[in-house]
């Protein structure tokens, strides 16, 4: 039968429809935002230097661009001093320590399958043809 493959005929689906948790992965797991808010629920209230030695790799400008997303997005609280010098602390918002959870589960996961998965990866590396 002659005719459009079904895929071509098959109406486009919002990638929130197809994957709801996309958004939350978005918004939680970018590159450094991970990073920080485990440094804010492991440690408490820091200023920007203390969090700056606690994620050594991350730039200046990248943490401060991260720490206004994650305020903006209500997963953080940015307290500031009027003193001199003025002083500047974050901390988790309730909100982002609802993530706690998540993050215990995804700990657990990678203590229990990280092993797997480098395993897979040295296979799938050495086969002949990759």
């Amino acid at each position: 039968m002659a005719g459009k493959p079904t895929w071509a005929t098959r109406t486009p689906v919002d990638p929130e429809d197809a994957c709801p948790i996309g958004p939350v992965v978005d918004i939680v797991f970018s590159r450094w935002t991970t990073p920080i808010l485990w440094s804010l629920n492991e440690h408490g209230r820091q200023r920007f230097v203390e969090l700056e030695r606690r994620i050594a790799t991350i730039t200046p400008k990248v943490l401060t661009q991260r720490l206004r997303q994650l305020e903006r997005d209500g997963l953080i609280v940015r307290t500031y001093y009027p003193e001199v010098p003025p002083r500047v602390e974050y901390e988790i918002s309730e909100l982002g320590r609802s993530l706690a959870p998540l993050f215990a589960h995804l700990a657990e996961w990678s203590a229990a399958n990280l092993g797997q998965v480098e395993q897979a990866r040295h296979d799938y590396d050495t086969q002949p043809g990759h």
